[in-house]
């Protein structure tokens, strides 16, 4: 268990302030994450990881020369928000475009993805490499739906020495695709993980019995079988990965690896070196040759009990690469010379609260959008805890707790932009933000989006009329399938959504009513959300457990037929 915490509220950042006041000589920390310390060779590409706390070594860890140049912190466990992101590749850009890679979970999809838009659109070039190493989560043919878990060592190690040799962002997206496509992990969990001041874990493992395949934050395994011994275990993860030769590589025989053993939180390393000692053995026997093997602790998951095993098969650039010299508070391999120190007032850190001005009818509309987000707050607060409910039959059941976070957020944001009269946009983009950063996960990822394309789409100059509303919920729809890949079928948000959209957008275009054609687009969402009950979830930590959620309709499109029809009593009164 996690013992050593004050307010469990505050534990990431002062676990993030100690993290720093350690090794300033490396790091030093800025709104959303940290980057390095030192100067980067102007006019090269930058490499911003990130994703949940409660990982470390990963993502704060892997930050110093040689290998990442800055990690985005989201809270535990939990993605960080686009603003963050934002934040943290504005910090870290020198001036060649910027490399995103982190785990590929949905959360941090979402908003690793709004980030990149926004640098787009501000000329800064930004490409995502989404790390898919867990075998047991998806199969080979399904490949781009695999987790990230220690795997994410191997690709961020590539880009971050191809990004130090000077390769461009199109040269450092193509090794580091290559680095992915070509690393293979499995793990296992004998128990469960607690969070600061939580009273159990967040799972737990049936005594003598060890969850194969299990994911670093607890997602359901392939299997349960008691617990081996070392060397049995050894056995049991080297015959998984042999069993998937990545594509271009004709047999293990004679092929060049690194080898990844992760402790998970609480094996201890003499533990790691028993079984180590068995997975050299095995692959030597198969043929291979090691290349600079990595054992202790590198992606974590607070004080889970379990290890997982990487194979990462090389070739000529990739060896070279892995080679290559880094120096970062909880990785180091080869000698630097340690570059100077940055001048931290020089920082381009945006000025995130700043109100642009906006026209009379735009800053009228953003009180009636306040009193919309109010109204939210408030049947989301009714329904926290079915909404939790809902989400625990399948999932980790804590959608309703994340979206009253957010919607919290997201109303007092609201409330001091009417304060500096911001426009209807502005307190969008300022909902948007803080909704996203506040609920963490998927939900405040999806809500953060859809808030944003309303944001843009409304702007601070134009009257908002019910075709412009319209458009905005379309475009809110589009980005979140774009986003998320989620399409109508899959149980999620999307099912509920769409057919809102398309109700409202057809309503406005035959001459109705802004409330006659929202309450049109409500009963259409409150209908496709409750059919939900009938489906199985294709996409989300619901997937594995599909079977369990038929009969129980998806709570994310439930969260949102009730806030639209929450939102018709304001637009009714106004």
């Amino acid at each position: 268990m996690t013992r050593l915490y004050n307010d469990p509220v505050n534990f990431v950042d002062e676990a993030t302030e100690g993290f720093v006041a350690a090794h300033a000589q490396r790091v030093c920390q800025i709104p959303g994450g940290v980057i390095r310390s030192t100067r980067s060779e102007p006019g090269t590409v930058a490499v911003v990881i990130g994703g949940g706390s409660g990982h470390y070594p990963a993502f704060a860890g892997l930050v110093g020369q040689g290998l990442a140049h800055g990690a985005v912190m989201g809270n535990l466990f939990a993605s960080p928000s686009a603003q963050q992101v934002y934040n943290v590749c504005k910090a870290a850009n020198n001036g060649a475009g910027v490399l995103l890679s982190f785990g590929n979970y949905a959360g941090d999809v979402l908003h690793f993805g709004q980030a990149r838009e926004r640098l787009i659109r501000e000329g800064i070039p930004c490409e995502i490499v989404a790390v898919i190493d867990d075998v047991s989560s998806a199969s080979q043919d399904e490949i781009h739906k695999r987790r990230g878990i220690a795997g994410d060592l191997t690709v961020f190690k590539i880009a971050a020495a191809a990004a130090e040799a000077g390769y461009s962002l199109e040269e450092v997206v193509r090794i580091s695709r290559a680095a992915n496509f070509r690393t293979r992990s499995m793990g296992v969990a004998f128990d469960g993980c607690t969070l600061p001041g939580a009273k159990d874990a967040l799972f737990h493992v049936p005594s003598g019995k060890m969850a194969v395949g299990l994911g670093i934050h607890g997602e359901p395994g392939i299997s349960e079988q008691d617990v081996p011994t070392a060397d049995a275990l050894a056995e049991l993860l080297v015959s998984h990965l042999l069993d998937e030769i990545p594509e271009g590589i004709d047999s293990a025989k004679g092929a060049r690896v690194s080898v990844l053993l992760n402790g998970l939180g609480s094996i201890k390393y003499e533990e790691l070196f028993v079984v180590y000692r068995r997975v050299h053995q095995l692959l030597g026997d198969a043929g291979l040759e090691i290349v600079e093997p990595e054992v202790g602790e590198l992606v974590t998951s607070l004080d889970m009990a379990g290890a997982s095993l990487t194979l990462f098969w090389l070739d000529d650039e990739l060896e070279r690469l892995w080679k290559a010299p880094a120096d970062a508070p909880a990785y180091r391999k080869g000698s630097l010379e340690a570059a100077p120190p940055i001048d931290t007032s020089q920082l381009d850190i945006p000025d995130a609260d700043a109100i642009p001005p906006a026209s009379e009818s735009s800053i009228a509309a953003a009180r009636c959008l306040y009193s919309a987000l109010s109204a939210t707050r408030k049947i989301i607060d009714q329904n926290v805890e079915e909404l939790g409910r809902l989400d625990a039959i399948a999932g980790d059941g804590d959608h309703g707790i994340g979206m009253q976070r957010g919607v919290v957020a997201a109303e007092l944001a609201a409330e001091d932009a009417v304060s500096r009269n911001a426009g209807a946009g502005t307190l969008l983009r300022l909902a948007a933000e803080a909704w996203s950063d506040r609920a963490g996960g998927t939900s405040g990822a999806i809500w953060g989006v859809m808030l944003n394309a309303l944001s843009v789409t409304l702007g601070d100059d134009d009257e908002p009329t019910p075709a412009l509303y319209a458009q905005g919920i379309t475009k809110a729809k589009d980005d979140v399938m774009a986003f998320g890949k989620a399409k109508l079928g899959d149980k999620t948000l999307v099912d509920a959504l769409v057919p809102f959209s398309e109700t409202l957008e057809r309503a406005v275009a035959e001459g109705e009513t802004l409330p006659a054609a929202w309450a049109k687009a409500v009963e259409a969402a409150d209908n496709a959300a409750k059919a939900t009950a009938d489906l199985k979830p294709k996409l989300g930590r619901a997937r594995p457990l599909a079977e369990k959620s038929l009969g129980t309709s998806d709570p994310g499109a439930v969260s949102l037929s009730l806030i639209v029809a929450a939102v018709q009593a304001v637009i009714d009164q106004r």
